[in-house]
């Protein structure tokens, strides 16, 4: 099989993290994720364990090496500890990551933790239980919170919690989200709303940009400017005087990050997407299924990543330009 030295874009983008999607289901209906009222891809039309094994030793053999498993809800899909299992014996994978609600972290934490996941995300909109409730319209509070208790209780290699920002939704809970997150020497992150998908309100009203959230912080909090990555798109500060919790900022829409993006997605359904916010992608499932051999791939993806758009030109986020919601993007 030939593989590429390096999977690289038509800009000489080195990829080498790519999101993988288990499912569009979820349990929750957060409010910027998707509708209230939502129809689900059948299941026979998802990625099998074993597809989503072949595609990942495709990429790791060209350079990648990171996978982040996402949903919708990845642990609403049955046995995601056995995928994580089989991606861990991967060549060339460093780090395997998950991305959670965390309302079903509390069952599936330890073997998640013994499969070999290293490091995990997990959504914690509001520490308000009614709030909480607003936000993901059915969510228990007290599900997620006794989640990140059962991840702390494993050790995992890096925990970070993730906030999505919203004006007069949960924008004053941003400093005691902060606190929680140093009480329980946990990383945490701010995150801009994405205009992915037609929703019920005007998110120019609500967007939360990162350096008000950075502001409002600083009040409260002696914030230095960190050198440190996961790879991802989050920039970092350190908190004076703490070791333990490092303050993310996730600013897709007021400071663009694509110039260094290094992350491709792969959907549930094997649409590999070499760019968040644009439609442009290529079917990875038909070819895989009508028997294509791992070169046949190659070349598929190659191609798709040539075509990787410079950035993702979120001008309007009453009119997005993707209709597909996040939850089916893959989060």
């Amino acid at each position: 099989m030939f593989t590429p030295e390096v999977w690289r874009d038509n800009m000489q983008r080195r990829i080498s993290y790519i999101r993988m999607s288990v499912t569009d289901r979820c349990d929750l209906r957060c409010h910027y994720c998707m509708a209230e009222t939502m129809t689900f891809m059948p299941r026979h039309t998802l990625l099998s364990y074993e597809e989503l094994v072949r595609i990942g030793s495709i990429l790791a053999g060209g350079g990648v090496n990171k996978i982040r498993i996402s949903g919708g809800e990845p642990l609403v899909r049955r046995d995601v500890p056995d995928l994580i299992n089989e991606l861990k014996k991967l060549q060339g994978i460093k780090t395997l990551a998950l991305t959670t609600n965390g309302t079903h972290l509390a069952r599936y934490a330890k073997p998640l933790r013994e499969a070999g996941l290293d490091s995990i995300n997990i959504s914690l909109d509001s520490l308000s239980e009614e709030r909480y409730r607003q936000i993901t319209r059915n969510g228990q509070l007290g599900r997620v919170l006794e989640g990140i208790d059962a991840a702390i209780k494993e050790k995992f290699k890096s925990i970070r919690l993730n906030v999505v920002a919203l004006k007069d939704w949960n924008d004053h809970e941003c400093a005691d989200l902060v606190t929680f997150a140093l009480e329980h020497e946990l990383d945490i992150a701010f995150i801009e709303e994405m205009p992915l998908g037609m929703i019920d309100r005007n998110r120019s009203i609500q967007l939360m940009p990162a350096s008000e959230v950075r502001s409002r912080l600083m009040r409260h909090f002696d914030l230095i400017p960190s050198h440190e990555t996961t790879s991802g798109p989050a920039s970092y500060m350190n908190i004076v005087g703490c070791n333990t919790t490092k303050v993310g900022f996730i600013a897709p829409y007021s400071e663009n990050f694509c110039a260094q993006c290094n992350r491709a997605r792969l959907t549930a359904q094997g649409l590999f997407l070499p760019c968040l916010g644009h439609e442009q992608g290529v079917d990875l499932k038909t070819p895989l299924r009508q028997g294509a051999n791992d070169d046949e791939l190659i070349r598929i993806i190659q191609q798709a990543l040539w075509k990787k758009p410079a950035g993702h030109e979120f001008f309007d986020l009453n009119a997005p330009q993707v209709m597909r919601y996040m939850n089916v993007t893959g989060g």
